[in-house]
């Protein structure tokens, strides 16, 4: 059995409503695609320094196949279309 990294990976912190609006727009895509998906929190972890340094003020901001492709308010016919 071959296990892989989700193909979405949704970086967020704590407190954020734009946050909260952009894991329900990647939840439902995802969903609807059958496509796999992680939720990174930017402010805890041992990536975290890196991760706030990279991101910053940007999240939420959301990667497919490792290639980061929105950030604050994210597209759900974009995302939609990169998962196709």
């Amino acid at each position: 059995m071959t296990t892989s990294e989700p193909r979405v990976v949704l970086y967020t912190r704590p407190s954020c409503h734009l946050c909260d609006t952009a894991r329900d727009v990647v939840e439902a895509v995802t969903a609807d695609t059958g496509t796999g998906w992680r939720e990174v929190d930017i402010s805890h972890g041992p990536e975290s320094g890196a991760l706030t340094a990279k991101y910053g003020e940007y999240v939420p901001v959301v990667e497919v196949d490792g290639v980061q492709q929105g950030f604050w308010r994210i597209d759900p016919a974009r995302l939609a279309r990169l998962l196709a």
